[in-house]
C-alpha cells in the first residue's frame, strides 16, 4: 500500500525546540494513559501553540517536524471489533499496523480499552512491506494480549488511514499533544473519506495537561472521534453509529466553515 508525499504542513512550530524520537521516549512513554480527542481548524491549533505556557518540544525526525503515518485496521467480516466500541463494550481491543515513512519503520499495535476509560498500548515490530497481512506469528501476539482466539484468527484488512502528525510534548507534566492533519481513509471496498479538520489528541496519565486545560478555557470540549470507528460509520451508514453520531453530524456530514 503505497504513501504519499509530505504536504506543507498548517501547523506553526516555531516557538518550540526539536527533540528526537529517542527524547520524546524518555519524556512522554506513556503506554498505559487517558486520552481526550477534538477536531478543530488549523487557526485554533496554532492559537493553541501561541498560547500555552509550557515548556515544550516537538518532534523532529530527519529533519520534518511533521511525519507521515500510514495505518492499517483489521477487523473480523461482521465488524466485531467495531460493534464493540459503538455498544461500548469493554474490555474491548483494537489492531492495526502502523507505517512511519520518516524511518521506514512499521509496528503491529494491539489497544485495549479497560472499563475505567484507560487505554493500554502494546506493539511489536512488523515486515513494512505486509501492512495489510497477518502472519500466523502476528495473530498469536495479538491473541496472547486480546486472549480472544477465535476473534484474532478472524481478523482481515479493513481500513487504511494515511495522515500528518505533529507531537508536542510538555517537558514537565510529561504529557503529549498529538495534530493530525490531512486525513484520508479507504476501506476494503475502496471507498473513500478525506477529512478537512484537524484531530489533536491530549494523552496524559491522569490529570488534564496543560493542552487540555488551554482548549477547556477555549469552550473546546473533547469529543468522541476514532479514525477507525468514526470514517468506518461515514462510509457505512447501515453500522450502529449513535456513540459518534454528533460528530458525524456536525464535522463529517456538515462543510468546512
Amino acid at each position: 500500500m503505497g504513501t504519499h508525499p509530505i504536504q506543507p504542513s498548517s501547523i506553526n512550530t516555531e516557538f518550540f525546540s526539536a527533540v528526537n524520537l529517542e527524547e520524546m521516549n524518555v519524556y512522554a512513554k506513556l503506554q498505559t494513559r487517558i486520552d481526550r480527542k477534538y477536531i478543530v481548524t488549523p487557526n485554533i491549533c496554532n492559537a493553541l501553540l501561541a498560547g500555552l505556557d509550557i515548556d515544550g518540544a516537538v518532534l523532529e525526525i530527519n529533519g520534518h517536524r511533521t511525519n507521515l503515518y500510514q495505518s492499517i485496521y483489521f477487523d473480523t467480516p461482521t465488524l466485531d471489533l467495531y460493534k464493540a466500541a459503538a455498544y461500548r463494550r469493554t474490555p474491548r481491543f483494537k489492531a492495526r499496523t502502523r507505517y512511519y515513512q520518516q524511518t521506514d519503520m512499521a509496528m503491529l499495535e494491539v489497544k485495549i480499552k479497560d472499563g475505567r476509560g484507560k487505554t493500554v498500548k502494546t506493539r511489536t515490530e512488523h515486515n513494512p512491506h505486509m501492512l495489510d497481512k497477518l502472519t500466523d506469528e502476528a495473530r498469536h501476539f495479538i491473541n496472547v494480549i486480546a486472549k480472544d482466539h477465535d476473534t484474532v484468527n478472524k481478523l482481515r484488512y479493513t481500513l487504511s488511514t494515511q495522515y500528518q502528525r505533529t507531537t508536542i510534548v510538555d517537558l514537565d507534566t510529561q504529557t503529549r499533544l498529538t495534530c493530525d492533519e490531512f486525513l484520508t481513509c479507504s476501506d476494503w471496498e475502496n471507498n473513500t473519506l478525506s477529512f478537512p479538520f484537524l484531530i489533536l489528541e491530549t494523552k496524559s496519565s491522569q490529570h488534564p495537561s496543560p493542552f487540555d486545560l488551554w482548549l477547556w478555557d477555549n469552550h473546546h470540549r473533547p469529543i468522541r472521534v476514532s479514525k477507525y470507528c468514526t470514517t468506518l460509520a461515514v462510509l457505512h451508514p447501515e453500522l450502529p453509529s449513535n456513540k459518534w453520531h454528533s460528530t458525524i453530524k456536525n464535522f463529517f456530514l456538515s462543510p468546512v466553515p
